[in-house]
């Protein structure tokens, strides 16, 4: 089994009187995970609760603290799976902390929506967050060599990197489609109250279509037909389900710098694919470059996590077209990187160079990938 890097981090945060909170989409292996770490603590008082069913939401819902005590006598350690289907969970969970600080509770929530929004007041001071993405490349190292892992780039830059899919042998097609299918469009529509699932699905297509380009609201809103607002709105709720992340342009000196536009990301290149459904060999594809720049800046930001690394990311351009795909500020030290697929030059920008001279500058292309990311 591939081992998740953050957990040995949540574990080592469990009994200090603190809520473990762990964050991801569906599907990504937050069951199996808090499972994992269940069923490896040595305590008979140990207990799962999964929120996907209607009575064990029932349980958690508007409960006084002597109600919770009549179920969570003599427990040690309650996981709560998919605690944002709880409403009022927040409360629920600071009346635990607080009148039976020795029971340890971890509980996961697959929209950042609605679980942060529950909990970010009622927790305040009493709560560690951890967030579960797909597995990363240096995840996959433990089971592949740097040569197994180049041949499989490829299957993963089209197929994605859901456990579901590292793990399928056979039908990874219909298991990537379903697994699209059922996490964005039931969960987002059921879980958000969208009503118009062909705008989500319009909207999804054409932020699939402009990865690795500047991305406009208005533009978009043109497109598919509805206003900038909706538009805006849309794209948060994606972002809190965890299916794509935007990065914003980096600017301190220069007027000429673009200052407004983002770029937006999918967490998954598999579910990218299959929005557009294109799932074509790269041999076969006009859209390499941008795979690949979303493929790296996706790894990258699971490796920060993964390591608990505090980083600010960019990119840069400015208004004369110029350009660099990836910019890291960690505590005003500035990490640029061009990501190329073919082994080939980059002239850095010469008015970059010369705003931040002390800038560090890498071009990552597939020969070295690894490097930069394990």
């Amino acid at each position: 089994m591939i081992k998740r890097l953050i957990k040995q981090k949540i574990i080592d945060s469990l009994y200090k009187n603190k809520i473990i909170i762990i964050y991801g989409a569906r599907q990504v292996g937050k069951t199996t995970l808090v499972k994992e770490i269940l069923e490896e603590q040595d305590l008979k008082e140990k207990i799962y609760y999964n929120c996907d069913e209607p009575d064990i939401r029932e349980i958690f819902t508007n409960k006084t603290s002597t109600e919770l005590k009549s179920f969570l006598a003599n427990k040690k350690l309650i996981i709560i799976d998919e605690a944002q289907r709880v409403k009022n969970i927040g409360i629920t969970l600071k009346l635990i902390n607080d009148n039976y600080p020795e029971i340890q509770i971890i509980a996961t929530g697959s929209s950042s929506f609605e679980l942060s929004n529950e909990i970010s007041e009622p927790l305040t001071g009493r709560k560690k967050e951890f967030y579960l993405y797909p597995f990363s490349v240096e995840e996959l190292s433990q089971k592949y060599n740097k040569l197994e892992l180049t041949r499989l780039l490829e299957q993963n830059m089209i197929f994605g990197m859901y456990p579901e899919i590292i793990n399928s042998e056979k039908d990874i097609v219909d298991n990537l489609k379903s697994l699209a299918n059922s996490y964005i469009y039931k969960d987002i529509l059921q879980y958000q109250k969208i009503r118009h699932s062909e705008v989500l699905e319009k909207l999804l297509q054409a932020l699939a279509l402009q990865v690795g380009s500047e991305v406009s609201y208005n533009e978009i809103a043109k497109m598919i037909g509805i206003d900038r607002q909706t538009v805006a709105n849309y794209i948060q709720i994606l972002e809190k389900a965890f299916i794509i992340f935007r990065i914003s342009p980096f600017s301190r000196n220069l007027r000429n710098e673009l200052k407004k536009l983002r770029k937006i990301y999918f967490f998954d290149l598999g579910i990218r694919n299959a929005i557009i459904n294109n799932l074509n060999p790269l041999n076969l594809r006009r859209d390499v470059g941008a795979l690949w720049e979303n493929y790296i800046i996706c790894e990258r930001i699971k490796y920060c996590n993964n390591h608990f690394i505090n980083v600010n990311n960019y990119f840069w351009r400015n208004k004369q077209g110029q350009e660099i795909d990836y910019v890291e500020d960690s505590g005003g030290v500035l990490n640029a990187y061009e990501f190329k697929w073919q082994k080939e030059n980059f002239k850095k920008p010469k008015s970059f160079t010369e705003a931040y001279p002390d800038t560090n500058f890498k071009l990552i292309n597939k020969d070295n990938y690894l490097d930069f990311l394990i």
